[in-house]
């Protein structure tokens, strides 16, 4: 083993990916006394009515509907609601995490995990595994103290892309973008496109796939077995489109499929490491 690992990167979306369904929908919604069909259809004829960014809709609404119904959005409200996600099988006591850091150092590698969501950042904070990610980048509020005022930062299905340069570059943070547009070689950003695992579920994943895998990393996408074969449909159209590399259930037991992948990945990722290693001598 070399003294020192090389930065690898697995880069997850949430929603979906990580857990069933939209985060909101697990207890925020119901709370508000909305089921999780009112409040998509709204958000999507606002979105359309305003001509509006849905993420930044949603968010608004969320404020909205929890002032109606006589709630004030904390950022330990939020987290509160986020203990309720639905993890996938092998996430919630993070032996996931244990098992692939644990083969990528043993293959002189350091690897770090992250998320890149839509969803609500302290949300995803209040969830169980939320200490397994070295960063989460996910939309959130403007806070006045601890109340909810405003959004702040929203992150699309095409913004989502920056946050891999962010992650790329070493920029890890919401506001620095002078960085972010600074040139920097190759070879000195901390962890290259190549060495980047995204994995993602759908639609909104699309554009982080198709960037990812041009720039010579590698994405997978994911679904739920729990959900019909229209979605299924979605994920092979991911492989048919050339936009993802692997496709595999949301499953992140040991020995699972998306397991075998990742390590097949990483292993790959060593491999080529130490053969530009040896090039480069």
């Amino acid at each position: 083993m070399h003294d020192r690992l090389t930065e690898a990167a697995i880069i997850y979306d949430f929603d979906g990916t990580l857990a069933r369904g939209n985060l909101q929908e697990c207890s925020f919604i119901p709370k508000m006394k909305l089921s999780r069909e009112e409040f998509w259809a709204e958000v999507k004829r606002r979105t359309k009515d305003e001509d509006a960014d849905e993420i930044l809709v949603y968010m608004h609404l969320m404020l909205e509907r929890a002032r109606e119904a006589g709630e004030v959005v904390t950022k330990q409200m939020l987290r509160e609601h986020g203990k309720d996600a639905k993890l996938f099988n092998g996430l919630v006591d993070q032996t996931w995490f244990h098992r692939v850091n644990k083969f990528a150092t043993q293959h002189d590698l350091d690897l770090q995990h992250y998320i890149v969501s839509s969803g609500i950042e302290e949300m995803i904070r209040g969830c169980s595994i939320q200490s397994a990610f070295r960063r989460i980048y996910a939309s959130k509020y403007i806070y006045d103290g601890e109340v909810a005022a405003w959004p702040g930062v929203a992150i699309n299905y095409t913004t989502k892309t920056q946050y891999l340069f962010r992650i790329n570059k070493g920029v890890e943070n919401h506001w620095n973008n002078a960085d972010i547009n600074k040139y920097m070689s190759e070879g000195s950003r901390p962890i290259p496109f190549k060495r980047m695992i995204f994995l993602g579920d759908g639609d909104t994943d699309i554009p982080t796939m198709k960037m990812l895998t041009y720039q010579g990393g590698h994405s997978v996408a994911v679904y739920d077995e729990q959900r019909g074969s229209r979605d299924l449909e979605k994920i092979h159209a991911l492989i048919a489109d050339g936009r993802a590399d692997f496709v595999a259930p949301a499953n992140y037991e040991e020995r699972s499929q998306l397991e075998i992948i990742v390590k097949g990945i990483l292993g790959r990722i060593a491999r080529e490491t130490v053969q530009l290693s040896v090039g480069n001598c």
